[in-house]
């Protein structure tokens, strides 16, 4: 059993600081809303199911918080809270889904604003637990994939960091991994944040899985010389003609459908957005000096303009399989993709 990413501890929520990553492990202590949707901007919390379970925690401090006694009084602190965090980043959709998962049962909910607290912390706490299973449910799916000797490149990081524990797309190679399979990894640096770099070869090298590090623009040459032979990558939002992931994520679609390279998407089903499709997501544009900075050190000259979107979209016919924990979705089951259902 890995250990957890965030956890509920009365009246606080504990996670790692992943901008600390890997040199220094730093634990956060938030004990309310602002605080973790602080956290949320600052990218100390990051990856799409982790913001979702990181969102609902966020709510269950406001009630644990509350001095409410009636139920429509909570409620209101409830909306102001979700307001607060939905503002925080535009694109994972998990996030989303958290809040409004918590908000409709706290409509529906019976009693006075004691139990409708109680009850807010216990449905926080089933959204990360739930996280948890669907992550191994995936991994078991996704380890059907994946062969003896395989070489699997990613990009950034879809792991026990970015979920609850185990991880979505390292959570097809933890299974593989687990079941036995000589399998290597070939992770991408991930500019500019280098979520791959600093996280995902972290989490790579701790399991003692094999993994090689490149440069995000080293892809092609790696492709071209056969030295992968599968991409596994996980998803910010699934709509329905294409995958919403970390910037970089398309380019590395299209070499893979160039070379004949499975293209892999591993997501739990709160990522799924199936009323929209691509051309109405907001990208989330991120600040300039991520890309003219490493660190405190400038390292483009001064003036320059800079374009930042964190995430990109792949269209769908790019897409080999989506692994969820219901299943494999493959290319003849796409169209399938007007219901949150992944069977």
């Amino acid at each position: 059993m890995h250990t957890r990413t965030i956890e509920w501890r009365e009246g606080k929520v504990v996670t790692i600081d992943q901008t600390k990553l890997p040199n220094t492990t730093v634990i956060l202590e938030m004990q309310n809303c602002e605080e973790v949707a602080e956290a949320i901007r600052t990218m100390k919390i990051r990856g799409a199911p982790l913001l979702g379970v990181a969102a609902a925690f966020a709510l269950a401090l406001t009630a644990h918080n509350s001095k409410a006694e009636d139920k429509s009084q909570l409620i209101g602190e409830l909306q102001k809270a979700a307001e607060t965090i939905r503002n925080t980043r535009p694109t994972a959709v998990n996030l989303f889904w958290a809040l409004e998962r918590i908000l409709d049962k706290a409509e529906a909910f019976h009693g006075n604003g004691k139990e409708l607290a109680a009850f807010v912390v216990n449905e926080a706490k089933r959204i990360a637990d739930e996280d948890a299973a669907a992550n191994r449910e995936i991994g078991q799916y996704g380890a059907k994939l994946i062969r003896d000797g395989d070489v699997i490149l990613t990009h950034c990081n879809a792991g026990a960091l970015a979920t609850v524990e185990y991880g979505t797309a390292l959570g097809v190679v933890r299974a593989a991994w687990d079941k036995g399979r000589r399998i290597k990894v070939v992770a991408t640096e991930t500019r500019p944040l280098l979520q791959g770099a600093r996280l995902t070869t972290y989490e790579l090298a701790r399991d003692g899985i094999p993994v090689t590090l490149i440069t995000d623009n080293m892809v092609g040459y790696v492709m071209r010389k056969g030295l992968v032979n599968k991409v596994v990558v996980g998803a910010d939002r699934i709509v329905r003609d294409a995958v919403i992931n970390k910037i970089g994520t398309y380019t590395i679609a299209v070499l893979a459908k160039e070379h004949n390279v499975p293209f892999y998407v591993a997501a739990p089903k709160s990522t799924f957005d199936l009323t929209r499709a691509s051309a109405d997501v907001v990208i989330e544009e991120r600040r300039p000096e991520e890309v003219t900075h490493i660190g405190s050190l400038r390292i483009a000259a001064e003036g320059v303009s800079v374009l930042n979107p964190a995430f990109d979209g792949t269209p769908l016919e790019y897409v080999t399989a989506i692994v969820c924990e219901s299943g494999i979705l493959y290319k003849e089951d796409f169209r399938k993709l007007s219901t949150k259902s992944c069977k």
